[in-house]
Order: C-alpha cells, then structure tokens, then sequence
C-alpha cells in the first residue's frame, strides 16, 4: 500500500498515477475522506476515554450525594466509549479496505498508456534468416512433438486445456534449465529457496494478487489457501511482520516453485502448445532492499536477466512496460522479450518489477535504520519461466533436420549433449 502521509501531502500525484493506470481516480477522494473519519474518530475516541479515566478518580473521592450523579455521568461516558470505538474501528476498516484496492504510484519515467503502448529500451541478439538457410522454421509443438519432448494430448485428457507432460528430453530440458538459472543466481549472492506453492489469505492480499489479478488467482475456498502464481508471493511473505537490521540488506532470494494462473480473459489466445498454461515451474529472483537502493537493485534484476537470455543465446528486446499494464504492485516493469521465429514477433519470457515499498507496507516488514524503523523496498525478477524458455530455445536452436542445438551454458547439465535429436515414432 502506498504512504497515507503522501495521500494526503499530494493526493494529485496519486490522482495522476490512478488515471495513468486506468484506475478509479474517485477512490483517492473516497480514501482521503475516509481517513479524514479515521482521524476525526481516533481523536473523539481519546477524548472519551481520557474523560472517562479522569472521572473515574473522582468518583472514591466524591461524596454520597456527588457520587450518584458522578456514576450516572459514568455509565453515559461508557455508552459513549463503546460507540467511539466501534466508530473508530468502522473508520480505521474502511479506510484499510479503501486503501488496499489502491495501486502503487507509477514512477513519472514510465510510458502512459495501454498493453501496446510500451517502450523499446534495448535489443539484443541476431533474428535468424530461415529463409536464406533453406527451411521453413516448425513450431516449437511440432518440435517437441517430434523429439519426444512434450506431450499436451495426454495432458487434456488428465487434466484439460493448457496443461502437458514434459517427457524424456523435455523433463531432462526444464532440470538443465532449472540447474542452470539456480546457478547463475547462486553465483550473483542470492540464496536458494523452494518454496510453498500454498499460502494464506494475507500473504497473498499482501503481495497485491487479490486486487485486479484476482480473476487469475487459483483459490481453495475449503481450506481457504491460494494457489500462487509465482513464488514472489511465498519470498515476499517471508520476513512477514519482521523488522531487519538495515546492515543486513540487500537480502536476495532466487525461488523455485509450481506456478498455477487460470489465464481468465485469455480464451483462444496461445491454445497451442506450452507458451500459455495453468502450471508451470518458475526461478524468481526476490530482492529486499533500503528503499533509496530500490532503482539500482531494478537495473541488477534486469541485468542478470539479459546475462540469462544472452547465454541461452536468445534474440530479445528490452521494454519498459506502460503504466496500464503494470500489475498493482509495481511502480516500474521491464520485460524481456525473446523472439518468437514461427510468431514473428517478440514475447515476454521475463519481467522485473520495482514495488517500492508497496508490499512491505501490507505485509509489514520494516527494516531499522538507525534509530528509526520504516518499510524498505521489494523488488522481483523472473529468471527462467521454464515452459515459454522451453518454447524460444526449440523455435530459435532448430535445425533443418528436426533435431535443436543445445545453448552451451546448458550442456554441462545435460551431460554434454550438444543436440536434441528426434526421436523414432
């Protein structure tokens, strides 16, 4: 959640950010009056209840006469204290559910504007002429298909739409990639995490996927858990009501989980294949950071990302994401975009996200700093989405035969091997 203090210093900074992102720009006014009841009914509450302290030690002392009249004016005091607080406690409820449903301010250098809106900041890499190499590229289904490397038939009949085996050298392909993004990020100081693919309401509420990405959101309302998306929300949640020493920052995290989204406004988009699916395995990359550091840790994320493509020798671009795509967390996004042959164009293979102190406010992790205890600042990163890096190696490595060249970054963790080749039906 954002700063209230700064709601209320410069509420047009806030209007703008929620205009800018396609957001209710109403809501700033009905919060800014919300907390003004929250203000107003805290201080009556006080008064009361100072009142009615003050009340109480003149009662032993007052005589039999004044002593009725001073517990009548007690028992009135009372009524009014419950109602005060209840009063109180309405305010300090509305104005949270208010804020909450408030999307974290868009720093000014992001692009304004919708899906297609964002900015080409970088491109990287060589798009292949399969043209002037004499074949017509496959997708990476018929690919995978033909090295015995996915399975999505078997996958609708277990488990439905958008779901699929990865098998022999599929499976062995997803652990190479895996092993090899760990690394990386090993190497670059974060700590390795697996991570709870079940969490609680709060944690969830917390990292911001219950506002407008909710409709995406997997829920077991029996046990009431969620289903995450992404394993920043576990690595968020995990310094949960702590308060760290600042010495101790930056703490970086590299998470390995499940990943589960019901791609809800997703129909007929990307049926075919492994590019968009319900579950998928996932590396993030999570940062806590003071939050003057935040901007500086957003360029690293984004850094080891390029590292990443770059040795998979993928072609890919860098984008700043429009504000109207941004997630509700984020005050920055960048995406890195590898180049899909068969699609003709670049898709997102990773983002890395500035939430400020966005999700630290709503989770209430706080660092010291000195003598003063504040939020610090969250970021994350996408390293390896396994089953769309999985899609631009096969498209990008293949060979006119069928079979698909290793990337030498991922040889040593599949046994050497230099090519995938297909596999007799």
């Amino acid at each position: 959640m954002i700063d209230l203090r700064l709601l209320r210093e410069d509420p047009d900074r806030v209007r703008a950010s929620q205009r800018a992102r396609g957001e209710d720009v109403e809501l700033v006014d009905a919060l800014l009056s919300a907390d003004e009841r929250r203000r107003s009914s805290g201080v009556r509450f006080d008064e009361l209840r100072s009142e009615q302290k003050a009340l109480g030690k003149l009662v032993p002392k007052a005589s039999p006469d004044e002593r009725a009249e001073l517990l009548k004016k007690a028992e009135q005091l009372k009524s009014d204290v419950k109602a005060a607080e209840a009063e109180q406690h309405e305010a300090e409820e509305e104005a949270r559910r208010l804020l909450l449903g408030l999307g974290n301010l868009i720093h000014p250098d992001v692009p304004v504007g919708g899906e297609e809106d964002f900015v080409v900041l970088e491109t990287h890499g060589t798009v292949r002429d399969f043209g002037a190499e004499g074949f017509e590229p496959k997708d990476h289904l018929e690919l995978g298909e033909a090295l015995g490397a996915i399975d999505v038939e078997r996958g609708a009949k277990v488990s439905g739409s958008r779901f699929y085996y990865l098998t022999g050298v599929g499976a062995l392909l997803e652990l190479a990639l895996v092993n090899a993004a760990i690394a990386q990020a090993t190497e670059a100081g974060f700590t390795p995490m697996l991570t709870p693919a079940l969490v609680r309401p709060r944690a969830m509420e917390g990292t911001g996927f219950l506002g407008q990405a909710a409709e995406n959101v997997y829920h077991l309302e029996k046990d009431d858990f969620y289903l995450v998306g992404t394993s920043e929300v576990p690595l968020a949640a995990y310094h949960m009501d702590e308060i760290i020493d600042g010495d101790k920052l930056p703490l970086r995290y590299a998470g390995f989980s499940p990943c589960f989204r019901r791609e809800a406004g997703t129909y007929g988009k990307d049926t075919r294949g492994i590019f968009r699916v319900h579950q998928f395995d996932k590396v993030e990359m999570f940062s806590y950071v003071h939050p003057d550091d935040a901007e500086n840790e957003h360029k690293r994320l984004l850094e080891w990302e390029k590292q990443w493509l770059t040795g998979l020798e993928l072609p890919f671009q860098v984008i700043d994401v429009a504000s109207g795509d941004l997630g509700a967390s984020a005050s920055r996004k960048y995406d890195c975009e590898a180049w899909i042959p068969t699609q003709g164009k670049y898709r997102e293979l990773t983002s890395a996200s500035n939430c400020d102190g966005f999700q630290a406010r709503r989770l209430s992790v706080r660092m010291r700093d000195g003598k003063q205890v504040k939020p610090l600042a969250t970021l994350n990163g996408t390293l390896c989405a396994v089953p769309r890096t999985i899609v631009a190696i096969l498209e990008n490595h293949q060979l006119a035969d069928g079979s698909v060249r290793v990337p030498e970054v991922l040889r040593p963790y599949l046994g050497g091997r230099e090519v995938l080749e297909p596999v007799a039906k």
